[in-house]
């Protein structure tokens, strides 16, 4: 059976300005699909050779797949649906599929604007989509759809979605298939070398609220750090990798797996042939502040921090707890271990002005991190920061949810007037760095390193790919009341999503009516009880400590 893999052409000036990055998800499931006895795996990165509708056509009719398969997250959905469409018109007996973390949570959504869609693999894919691939194999395919667990489809003219599947429970089964992909292509721009996104772990324990990958992998697990360290010894060895990004949420959660990560690549001799980078939050930085050097020594050179906002109000509506102060501090310790920090920032929720903004600007040139990034402030839709502020989205056109676009409209500013504010930021902040930092301050890797992210920041910039600003008309301040940030107005939410919204909405509600309902009952009867009982000598009841009062819930 011949399986097509197709990683959809989407760019929004985004994290690409950095460099051309491997879709990793095409090899951590053509490795578990191999396992499986499945040979006849072909992938088109459309993306990265920018691949045409038309061309990806010609391409799909000299492969003559048995399936289609593809991934989106919420900006690229629509080319998602896009690739299949085309699969629809050129190979129409191919099986057409569709994962990933939008389609996970809204395919009631994309089953009803892409009914061309044949199934959707809801969450974690190695296992579901080998168990789908069996059933296609073996002709049970649609008979047996509704057997298979973590799917969605649609039955006749209703939307079906089977049990949820089970999270990979034993991650050494997780072995990726890198060579399904082509080396040459993939080049972190700041240092000039290949670049890979492994995986160590799967999962957060945490729930920020303008997140979804604690509810897509659902249980925090993390992989043994020597089966990561072989796979990076592989990617190093094999496909001339220089440079990699965990792609974990936050890899440091469990200290002593990361730990031992870091000893197993320092004991493979590995931090002289690649440098590596994470995103963590600052918690994690105060806890391992005296490991930091020794992180250092493993090769870790980036880390990206989740400060988010400069206000500690916008922290707490982020659910990120974390303290504006301890941010600086965590700055400060990961500058003096030798690894370079970047800062990133959210901006532009409903309370955000022009002095907001420059109350951001100042504190990262107070904060003094090596690079700062800031980030429009996008609702995913599946999310429960969403379902909090959905009456205030004006903007359905999930194409343009990609963190540099103002989906959200503050109140007391023009889209147009935020995107302004925010490249005044980026201009003051690398100008001065470029000016009085990068070229002076530090040698040898670090300089070399700061200096290339500084050419990858030029080089959007002149290109006009940085932030979109080509696409919307962006030519500096006398712009920002003309710009056009082309968002298709027809794009609304299918009846079938907002009825499950709306039931999900009422469901969680009535749960919480129950709780406090069970919460205020029990503290009724709790009071009954102690006004009830005497002790043996008559003895009036007293709390912990003697005092006349129980302490309150907090």
């Amino acid at each position: 059976m011949r399986i097509l893999f197709v990683h959809p052409n989407y760019r929004s000036g985004g994290a690409e300005i950095a460099g051309t990055w491997p879709p990793a998800w095409v090899a951590y499931l053509s490795g578990h699909l191999r396992q499986a006895g499945f040979d006849d795996i072909h992938f088109i990165d459309a993306m990265t050779d920018n691949v045409s509708d038309a061309d990806l056509a010609k391409r799909m009719e000299e492969i003559k797949p048995d399936v289609v398969g593809v991934t989106a997250i919420t900006p690229s959905i629509y080319r998602a649906e896009d690739v299949l469409k085309v699969a629809s018109e050129v190979v129409p007996n191919a099986v057409r599929m569709l994962g990933g973390v939008h389609a996970t949570f809204m395919y009631k959504q994309v089953l009803s604007e892409a009914p061309w869609v044949d199934v959707i693999v809801r969450g974690e894919g190695e296992e579901i989509c080998t168990e789908l691939m069996l059933a296609i194999e073996d002709g049970r395919w649609p008979a047996d759809k509704h057997k298979i667990k973590g799917l969605a489809f649609m039955d006749g003219d209703q939307i079906v979605a089977t049990p949820a599947a089970s999270t990979v429970k034993d991650l050494s089964k997780i072995k990726p298939d890198w060579t399904v992909l082509e080396w040459d292509k993939y080049i972190y721009i700041p240092l000039g070398t290949r670049v890979a996104i492994p995986n160590l772990a799967r999962g957060c324990p945490f729930t920020c609220s303008f997140c979804s990958q604690w509810k897509f992998w659902r249980d925090y697990r993390v992989r043994d750090p020597k089966d990561v360290v072989d796979e990076i010894e592989d990617l190093v060895e094999n496909h001339g990798v220089g440079f990699f990004i965990l792609a974990d949420e936050e890899p440091t959660i469990n200290k002593k797996k990361f730990v031992a990560f870091c000893q197993e690549l320092i004991d493979r001799g590995l931090p002289d042939k690649v440098k590596w980078g994470i995103n963590t939050r600052v918690t994690d930085i105060y806890r391992d502040r005296d490991l930091l050097k020794f992180y250092r020594k493993a090769g870790l050179v980036h880390v990206s921090l989740g400060t988010e906002a400069a206000a500690q109000m916008k922290l707490d509506i982020f659910n990120k707890e974390t303290k504006v102060d301890e941010n600086k501090t965590a700055i400060r310790l990961l500058r003096e271990a030798d690894i370079l920090v970047e800062a990133q920032f959210i901006v532009g929720l409903d309370n955000e002005t022009p002095e907001t903004l420059e109350e951001t600007y100042q504190m990262a040139w107070d904060w003094q991190p090596d690079l700062a990034n800031w980030s429009m402030y996008t609702p995913w839709p599946f999310t429960p920061l969403f379902q909090e502020l959905k009456d205030q989205v004006e903007v359905f056109d999930f194409s343009r949810y990609n963190f540099v676009t103002p989906i959200m409209k503050p109140a007391a500013m023009e889209r147009g007037e935020l995107l302004d504010g925010v490249m005044n930021n980026y201009r003051r902040f690398y100008m001065k760095k470029a000016l009085f930092h990068y070229p002076w301050r530090g040698t040898g890797f670090r300089r070399r390193y700061l200096l290339g992210c500084l050419y990858a920041f030029l080089k959007a910039g002149v290109g006009r790919t940085f932030y979109d600003l080509g696409k919307v008309g962006y030519t500096g301040p006398q712009s920002k009341n003309k710009l056009d940030f082309h968002f298709d107005d027809s794009r609304t939410i299918a009846e079938a999503q907002m009825e499950d919204w709306v039931s999900s909405a009422d469901k969680a509600a009535a749960a919480k009516e129950r709780r406090e309902a069970v919460k205020a009952q029990m503290k009724e009867r709790s009071a009954e009880r102690t006004q009830d009982f005497k002790l043996p000598n008559g003895a009036e009841i007293k709390a912990c400590g003697g005092g006349s009062q129980q302490m309150e819930d907090v």
